[in-house]
């Protein structure tokens, strides 16, 4: 199903559900669909994600890269208390992130864009469990472009499994950013920190 990176889901029957999550003992609700990364609920590598992203380190601003239905930013919105800028090409998507924000009770402001064709400014953090099946052009090009949208303290931050490109990721990474880390691995998941 390899929909849920692109708009086309015309076709695709809805059939909504509430899914339920704990993620560092506090209880988040999300609304899902078919036609939308993970509709099953939370996937491993997004938990791996935001597990990662416990130091306490607040950050004032927020873009959550390919949102989907929204947890990474609802999640840290509510972690950070900041109102998180979310933006997917999906406008399924998109629909059930607005709704999710309400459902948790965390203000944010969620627009469409295809990667960085809409984003504006610069983020403190810029965060992402990228859509590996839209290939390494669209990826990387993610990673490449994140650079020009962070403040000067800002970080990038995103999750890849050692099977899908997890080295090769952080090789690439390593040729456009200054600083670039692995904060955390579990179960073949990468989560990496690249900084200017």
């Amino acid at each position: 199903m390899d929909h849920y990176y692109t708009d086309d889901t015309q076709n695709v029957k809805s059939k909504e559900k509430t899914t339920h999550a704990i993620i560092a003992g506090k209880s988040y609700h999300f609304l899902t669909d078919h036609g939308v990364f993970s509709k099953a609920g939370l996937d491993y590598g997004t938990r791996v994600l935001l597990d990662a992203l416990t130091d306490g380190v607040k950050k004032e601003t927020l873009l959550d890269l390919g949102c989907g239905y929204g947890p990474i930013g609802i999640v840290l919105g509510d972690r950070w208390n900041v109102e998180p800028d979310m933006c997917d090409i999906n406008s399924r998507a998109l629909g059930l992130a607005k709704r999710n924000l309400d459902k948790n009770n965390v203000k944010g402001r969620v627009f469409k864009s295809d990667g960085f064709d809409r984003v504006e400014g610069s983020y403190d953090a810029i965060v992402t469990n990228p859509p590996i099946r839209a290939g390494k052009k669209t990826i990387y090009g993610w990673f490449e472009k994140a650079k020009r949208h962070l403040t000067d303290e800002g970080a990038l931050y995103f999750v890849i499994n050692k099977k899908q490109g997890a080295p090769s990721a952080r090789r690439f990474c390593e040729k456009n950013y200054n600083h670039v880390d692995v904060i955390a691995k579990k179960s073949g998941y990468h989560v990496i920190k690249c900084r200017n």
